[in-house]
């Protein structure tokens, strides 16, 4: 099934469910039957085949075909037998216990009582900035459930008790009453044939290939059709926190959980990075995350993450609605809130510093090899820095904003705004001395920033979204003693509109055209190529990488990339999660579009037109 066809049976998934809610569940189990009535038929068929054959061999009554007759129903019985039997792993994280967080139990037990949910079989801590409950199938296909609920220490530190206890709230609201214990049969069950899909991916024989074509079959439908199932679910979690916490109190927590996510990934985990410029050994994130998370986010970004989440719209790439949506279906308003104070720490007991501590010994050991290719690249970031700096009275103006890129990975604060005035000197219209010098420009001087903006747009680079975008963001937010401008609003929205439609041709000639037309070679220099090869090898599971400039004709003057990678060892899916995240996260000088070695392109097609690779583990 592909992606427009997936996208139409959401759709109307969505209809059926709001035209009729009880017909569209009762649609969904019947669908779900339809898999148990295929696994309960492959192995009535499989038992009945080895129990024909296996008398007529014992008889004496041998025939050729029945050798192959009998590893065919052999086959059928231990397909069915997996698919029946299916076993999901507990998720990651240290489990505590009602002894260790008395109050972090005596809560959860009231959420409980209140929405007459099923109990918590186990509650995990992890390191990660989330919560969530599993509800993995006990017997595979076959029913039962265990429910383990898993809780991010820095959510522990980010929100204050109330909030905190709205987002438990939320995720005990999945099991609730009869509603919700449907939604989690439909849930353990899409889990089970989700597993069940990859594990046999890689059989090979007449059995195996009988089983995938019907799971290739089957399992984006059942997807497709208990997508608004899910989405629901998550509606109907966050009315049940707000009706026992209160609306306003779950709409800031959603508000603070975006908001806090983003200054974490943006500010909070690139500075700790920084460290490791100093320290050869790497250094635990949470003492300092949890003092960080006590203070208040800055106007300018939280109001900028606000902004861009709000404009988010629910898609079908993920079951959770978006912000704007849940918020207004809390009938709350979507607004920043006032900041937590102090953390939920508490609830873990008097020995909460010793989960902090421990998080911080467990990250050094999962992230030492990380740390230390990092802290090798900082080292020649440092000097190459230092070769700029010490030519910098011959430096054209490419070579100063690259000096200056550098002074802000081996430190974020780093004041580089004399070297992108210094390199406009050289260059009025170098883009990336201009957009450089935009952001570092104080928040105060409205009117400087949107000069140096006007002059990037009529320079007429490749970076007019990124321009326009910005000069709206700067125009949406309001500034003491700045009056609103609707004249320039007006203007940068047109100017955005022109862009994004820009864009979208673009990467439509990035990723729609054939993969191999319109390429060159790389045109990275040394260091840029050095910094890629880093990267890279912090990504365990790329064994070869080729890269290669993608020409466009919508911008001829963008270096825009295609990036080839093998990935053995991982399903589709994980591929195809990697590939977007290694698109997010590579420091090359243009987009990129990251695909990996498999059925297109295929690795021999990479092989013969992408040339050499440019890393090799």
């Amino acid at each position: 099934m592909d992606q427009a066809d997936f996208v139409h049976l959401v759709r109307v998934s969505e209809h059926a469910s709001a035209a009729d809610s009880h017909a569209y569940r009762r649609g969904v189990a019947a669908f779900a039957a339809l898999g148990y009535a295929w696994v309960l038929g492959c192995l009535a068929l499989g038992g009945g085949i080895v129990a024909w054959v296996l008398p007529q061999m014992v008889h004496g009554r041998f025939r050729f075909w029945q050798i192959w007759a009998l590893l065919g129903g052999l086959g059928l019985l231990w397909t069915s037998l997996r698919a029946l039997w299916v076993r999901l792993e507990a998720p990651d994280g240290v489990e505590i216990t009602a002894r260790e967080a008395p109050d972090l139990f005596e809560a959860l037990e009231r959420i409980r009582r209140k929405i007459k949910g099923p109990p918590i079989h186990s509650v995990r801590l992890d390191g990660d900035f989330n919560a969530s409950i599993h509800q993995l199938p006990r017997w595979g296909l076959l029913g039962g459930a265990v429910n383990h609920l898993s809780i991010g220490l820095p959510l522990l530190m980010a929100l204050d008790r109330p909030r905190f206890l709205a987002v438990l709230a939320h995720e005990y609201g999945h099991l609730r009453g009869d509603h919700g214990r449907f939604a989690a049969w439909i849930y353990r069950t899409r889990l089970s044939w989700m597993r069940l899909h990859q594990g046999l991916a890689q059989g090979e024989g007449p059995v195996a290939a009988a089983t995938q074509a019907f799971m290739r079959w089957y399992f984006p439908r059942f997807a497709a059709r208990t997508f608004a199932l899910a989405r629901q679910d998550e509606y109907e979690a966050d009315r049940i926190a707000g009706r026992l916490l209160g609306r306003d109190v779950a709409a800031a927590a959603l508000v603070e959980i975006e908001v806090r996510g983003a200054w974490l990934q943006a500010e909070f985990w690139r500075r700790h990075w920084t460290g490791a410029v100093a320290h050869p050994l790497p250094v635990g994130p949470y003492r300092a995350m949890r003092r960080r998370l006590a203070e208040p986010v800055t106007d300018e970004f939280a109001n900028g993450t606000l902004r861009q989440a709000l404009k988010r719209i629910s898609s079908v790439d993920d079951t959770h609605p978006g912000l704007r949506d849940r918020i207004e279906a809390l009938d709350a308003a979507a607004v920043l809130p006032v900041w937590s104070q102090g953390g939920a720490l508490a609830l873990l007991g008097p020995d909460a510093k010793r989960w902090v501590a421990h998080f911080d010994k467990q990250w050094c050991r999962d992230h030492a090899s990380e740390w230390k290719l990092h802290h090798a690249w900082l080292g020649r970031v440092r000097a190459r820095a230092q070769v700029l700096q010490a030519s910098a009275p011959q430096n054209n103006a490419g070579e100063m904003v690259e000096l200056a890129r550098l002074m802000r990975h081996l430190d974020p604060q780093a004041e580089v705004r004399l070297l992108y005035e210094a390199a406009l000197e050289r260059s009025p219209d170098h883009p990336g001395a201009l957009r450089g010098l935009v952001q570092c420009l104080p928040e105060a001087d409205r009117g400087a920033r949107l000069q140096c903006l006007q002059r990037l747009w009529e320079a007429g680079s490749a970076d007019r979204w990124w321009t326009a975008r910005t000069a709206l963001a700067e125009l949406e937010t309001p500034r003491p003693g700045v009056d609103h401008d609707a004249a320039a609003l007006k203007l940068w929205r047109e100017r955005l509109e022109r862009a994004q439609e820009s864009e979208e041709r673009a990467w439509q000639e990035l990723s729609g055209t054939p993969f191999f037309s319109q390429i060159a070679r790389h045109d990275l220099g040394a260091f840029e190529l050095g910094e890629l090869q880093v990267e890279l090898a912090r990504c365990a599971p790329v064994a070869r990488c080729w890269l290669v400039r993608k020409n466009l004709r919508e911008f001829p003057q963008r270096r825009a990339y295609l990036v080839f990678v093998e990935l053995p060892g991982l399903d589709d899916e994980s591929r195809y999660r990697l590939c977007r995240s290694l698109e997010r996260s590579l420091e090359l000088p243009g987009p990129a579009l990251v695909l990996w070695a498999g059925e297109s392109p295929t690795l021999a097609q990479i092989q013969r037109a992408a040339f050499e690779p440019v890393y090799t583990r």
